[in-house]
């Protein structure tokens, strides 16, 4: 079988029905991002496959952390000396995480294979675990879908709450109505598991430097928090400075810094090389004499990215480069009347959850690649 994408016509009123689940960010610059004009149709034994390859590159991720931990490969991913005690003690102190998605390849005839993890601030969680269920409820009710990403994550809230000292704050920043409304929905799983919750911008988190701790704007002591700001940018700013001394307990933990970065890929391949899930990956540019990507160490929404193929360059722009980058084998990413699905595999407190497919008319997904449903039979 082949993995399909087949026409359908929208709902007549899916915009208020999209936004009264709490996707108020279903059209950008005027063009659809939640787009069910489409969606793609899986077999039960492709979902199978989904759903093991998930699994096992999990397993393997976790791995390849402890191994870059142990042996000290900071350098290769250039993480800065302030994270590394902060991974540490996160790693040491089994710190808890509650998401990650992987970004995959699969065309339903060759294996998935691993584009990258977006293991530390992913997003399109709403609209795979909420926004597509409802589609399939009202459009195809007797069809069945890759998606228990809602009970997975008021069960993983329970199990992260021996953890955490409540209130958990949940935290983003302004101005972000996608970011928004992953975070609220985040934030609404945990109220369903149990947990006091408060939400918080990051731009009006405080220190307290008499007592050492982070506070809100009512000047009430932070000591558990969710952030959707990357861990990157964190350390990297006064804010984050106090964060050994402070004891704040963050999810994701410091550890998932990295895996979220593409530095991961090919020490990946080096622990597993030839693997049917894992893409050939390297740091050496002079790896791939053709048909590779390059990535930088540290880029989202496909920023600085340049594909090379059959001797010319495709790049694209953003404000990523100058930091690192690894090289990939260009991967087999299917071409669909035109578009390029990625599929995204959620992992949910350590276990695989769900699919979201994100696609564009190039093989980049980028800020603006729509979001499809999709089912199975």
């Amino acid at each position: 079988m082949t993995v399909e994408r087949i026409i359908t016509p929208p709902r007549f009123d899916w915009q208020e029905k999209v936004e009264y689940y709490g996707m108020g960010y279903h059209t950008i610059d005027g063009q659809p991002y939640w787009d069910e004009t489409a969606y793609y149709s899986f077999t039960s034994a492709e979902i199978d496959e989904l759903e093991a390859a998930t699994e096992e590159l999990h397993d393997m991720c976790v791995k390849a952390a402890e191994h870059v931990i142990t042996h000290k490969l900071y350098e290769r991913l250039s993480i800065p000396p302030q994270a590394v005690l902060l991974i540490e003690r996160s790693w040491k102190n089994d710190e808890p995480s509650i998401y990650g998605r992987f970004d995959l390849a699969y065309d339903g005839h060759s294996p998935p294979r691993m584009l990258e993890y977006n293991a530390d601030t992913p997003t399109a969680l709403l609209e795979a675990s909420v926004i597509q269920w409802f589609w399939l409820k009202d459009r195809f009710p007797d069809a069945d879908q890759f998606n228990s990403i809602h009970e997975k994550l008021i069960e993983g809230w329970k199990g992260l709450k021996q953890y955490l000292d409540e209130p958990l704050y949940f935290g983003c920043v302004k101005g972000a109505p996608e970011d928004l409304g992953n975070l609220e929905y985040l934030r609404d799983t945990a109220i369903q598991a149990g947990l006091q919750t408060e939400l918080v911008f990051v731009e009006d988190l405080g220190f307290d430097s008499v007592n050492g701790k982070y506070v809100d704007t009512n000047d009430s002591v932070i000591s558990s928090l969710f952030k959707l700001y990357p861990w990157e940018w964190l350390v990297n700013e006064f804010f984050g400075r106090y964060l050994e001394q402070s004891g704040l307990v963050l999810i994701e933990p410091a550890w998932k810094m990295i895996l979220s970065n593409k530095g991961i890929l090919p020490i990946l391949w080096e622990l597993n090389p030839r693997h049917p899930n894992l893409l050939e990956a390297s740091f050496d540019p002079d790896h791939f004499r053709d048909n590779y990507v390059s990535k930088p160490l540290l880029s989202r929404e496909g920023g600085n990215i340049s594909i090379h193929r059959n001797g010319t360059v495709q790049e694209f722009k953003g404000s990523y480069g100058g930091k690192g980058a690894i090289f990939q084998e260009l991967a087999p990413i299917p071409c669909l009347s035109g578009n390029y699905p990625v599929i995204g595999s959620w992992v949910i407190h350590g276990e695989p959850a769900g699919i979201g497919i994100r696609e564009d008319t190039g093989e980049v997904t980028t800020n603006v690649s729509r979001f499809v449903p999709h089912l199975f039979r």
